[in-house]
């Protein structure tokens, strides 16, 4: 306790800040975002723009961002994760008034230069919301059945308004992202019996309702289960996506066709090459052993993220932590079992690989959070406004 007292009372300096940061996490992240300029500049046939350029850029940017976030005292975090939910739930209901358009969807909001897509926010935003939720409850009321009902309307009605733009996957991880926190928080297991019991009741109405009038998906989302079981049912349509990925990983084999050599992305038979499908070319042109080598270095960063997380010593800090670390499993594990023919084509990226500067930013900024609660690890949180934070007295 007097440590943990010394702690809150002098908060440490920016250089011993800098020392505290878990290094081997950060160059783990570095090399994955490495990993992604060697392939954007691969997909636009060993140039930098369009798309390798502007990653290098945002990732710059992200990444400053990151140790921004990182040097912040989580106490601040913690205080403003309510405001920081809020205006993510506004940005999501923007989109329904004002949003773009985009591939058939409307999930992107334009603030100014800025094309923002909300729903990738609210991934980390829910986190922390529910993060600050379980932590300022009594432990004792944790396994209460009505301590349940705030956090499951927070991950449900965002949720509802990503399902209607509509983009099923990303409410999947939205609502999986807070059954995690839920879990870790330790609410009762009789709990996720229910919901189990429950997600069965709804997969079952899903397929029943197909072809009627009350069908709860919409046509080409059901097409996406049907050519997941069998891609054959439709090679030239929606099935060609999965087929054309399957070809490149093919010939790829164990050790790859060669940087910049690969022949399904030279000759734009593979779509959304620098995106979704970015790690099959990856497969084409490196192989087996490159795909693996990926792999290794997103377990690294998901181990050095969770011992981060088990070394923390306040609850809002570790449940951000683990929050953050399995967000970025889903967005992996995913986009891997996505693009390999394990589960249906679903617009998930490939974090810090595939182009986009909203899920990066998004990645950053949540191990940004994971970083200050580890350099704040022992910190107590008193009642005041968490603005007061970034200009912190020093006492004595």
């Amino acid at each position: 306790m007097a440590s943990l007292h010394a702690h809150a009372t002098a908060a440490p300096t920016l250089p011993q800040k800098l020392l505290r940061l878990n290094w081997p996490l950060v160059v783990l992240i570095t090399l994955v975002a490495a990993i992604g300029f060697a392939m954007q500049y691969s997909v636009a046939e060993g140039n930098l723009d369009p798309w390798a350029r502007r990653q290098m850029i945002r990732f710059a940017v992200s990444f400053c961002g990151m140790l921004v976030v990182a040097m912040i005292d989580i106490r601040f975090w913690h205080g403003s994760a309510y405001l920081f939910y809020g205006v993510s739930l506004a940005l999501l209901v923007a989109v329904e008034v004002a949003g773009t358009v985009g591939m058939g969807a409307q999930r992107w909001i334009e603030i100014g230069p800025l094309r923002l897509q909300p729903s990738e926010l609210m991934k980390i935003a829910l986190v922390v919301a529910l993060a600050r939720y379980f932590h300022d409850l009594n432990p004792r009321n944790v396994r209460h059945v009505l301590t349940v009902l705030p956090p499951l309307l927070m991950i449900a009605v965002p949720a509802a308004l990503v399902v209607k733009q509509p983009d099923l996957g990303t409410a999947v991880l939205l609502a999986s992202g807070g059954i995690v926190i839920m879990f870790l928080a330790g609410v009762s297991l009789w709990f996720f019996a229910a919901l189990a019991a429950g997600m069965g009741g709804l997969v079952y109405a899903v397929f029943a309702s197909r072809g009627q009038d009350w069908a709860l998906l919409k046509p080409y989302q059901y097409n996406r289960i049907a050519v997941f079981l069998n891609p054959e049912l439709d090679p030239r349509g929606a099935g060609y996506h999965i087929t054309q990925s399957k070809i490149a990983f093919g010939s790829g084999g164990m050790t790859g066709e060669g940087y910049l050599k690969g022949p399904q992305s030279r000759l734009d038979f593979l779509p959304e090459k620098h995106t979704d499908f970015i790690f099959t070319v990856l497969g084409e042109e490196f192989g087996l052993v490159g795909c693996v080598f990926l792999l290794c270095v997103y377990v690294g960063v998901l181990l050095f993220g969770m011992l981060t997380a088990l070394r923390i010593r306040h609850l809002f800090g570790r449940l951000v932590a683990m929050g953050v670390c399995m967000t970025f499993f889903a967005y992996f594990a995913i986009n891997m079992a996505m693009v390999m023919g394990l589960a249906p084509v679903v617009g998930v990226p490939l974090p810090l690989v595939s182009y986009g500067g909203t899920s990066m930013l998004v990645i950053l900024f949540g191990f940004g959070l994971l970083l200050s609660a580890q350099v704040h690890g022992a910190v107590a949180f008193p009642r005041l406004s968490p603005f007061a934070l970034l200009w912190p007295i020093r006492r004595g």
